[in-house]
């Protein structure tokens, strides 16, 4: 498949229409660069690809991970894990439509993509320096997004199905209203639009993403007392669902901090939602 440059998604495009999309599905007449072929295949792999990592990052966080002991809170909901992946795999579809529409565009060029180091402003620093801007960019944006989607006017609309997982498990990570999902993996998507970055370095940061987003999910409260205050794990993120007005980062605290909207996480302080 001879894509335009400029895409992470081009990468992932080029193996499965070599050894399944063109041997076993699609008609020999349909060209790999067609656009209507992209966007079927695209939106095929973008479900397939966000439905295999929230499962199985999601199954090996609850079961690894997860404190069971939490299960037993009393906002815990019956059935609870059941719901948030039933509400989590409705959702997903609807997000990727959206979401496709960027990466055709990355297909089709429009983005600062590269594939080789030697492409890169500042080489290999560059490399490393685009890894660490990516993280402080869509940390920013995470935040007042998400602090957007909380104004009184919004929340009901969008953001408040998130927040019926008042104790959540990894697998409320991904269990979002598809406009609240969307905003807040919009930064994602935005940023190669903006900024030069590697496709490969793209990729290994989505699936960190998607790890992250699960991992401050997962009920494990332990972080290394010096970087408490830095980053935001999942005992900050607890209290932003129990408490609702706070921690509302997605690495960091420094625009909780900024924002006036940090809280020491309970249960670093003994106060933890089991105590």
């Amino acid at each position: 498949m001879q894509a335009a440059e400029g895409s992470a998604m081009d990468l992932v495009l080029n193996v499965a229409d070599y050894y399944v999309l063109t041997p076993y599905v699609y008609p020999a007449s349909w060209s790999e660069d067609g656009a209507l072929r992209q966007i079927i295949s695209l939106l095929v792999l973008t479900n397939l690809g966000a439905a295999i990592l929230y499962l199985s990052l999601g199954a090996i966080s609850y079961y690894l991970i997860f404190d069971h002991n939490l299960m037993k809170h009393p906002q815990f909901l019956q059935n609870q894990v059941q719901r948030e992946i039933k509400y989590a795999l409705t959702s997903l579809p609807w997000i990727s439509i959206p979401t496709v529409a960027l990466f055709f565009a990355e297909v089709r060029g429009y983005s600062k993509l590269y594939d080789n180091v030697s492409e890169s402003p500042l080489g290999w620093p560059g490399l490393f320096l685009s890894m660490i801007s990516f993280l402080l960019f869509t940390d920013m944006c995470i935040y007042w997004i998400h602090r957007f989607l909380h104004h009184k006017l919004i929340y009901k609309l969008f953001h408040k199905p998130h927040h019926i997982w008042k104790i959540p498990t990894p697998f409320a990570s991904h269990a979002f209203h598809p406009v609240d999902g969307f905003m807040q993996g919009l930064p994602y998507h935005i940023y190669p639009f903006l900024f030069p970055l590697h496709k490969v370095l793209y990729l290994i940061l989505y699936v960190f993403v998607n790890i992250w987003t699960i991992s401050i999910h997962d009920g494990d409260y332990r972080v290394p007392s010096s970087l408490t205050s830095v980053i935001n794990g999942s005992a900050h993120h607890t209290d932003h669902h129990l408490f609702f007005d706070y921690n509302y980062g997605q690495y960091f605290t420094l625009w909780d901090r900024l924002g006036g909207s940090y809280r020491h996480p309970s249960a670093l302080m003994g106060k933890g939602p089991m105590i």
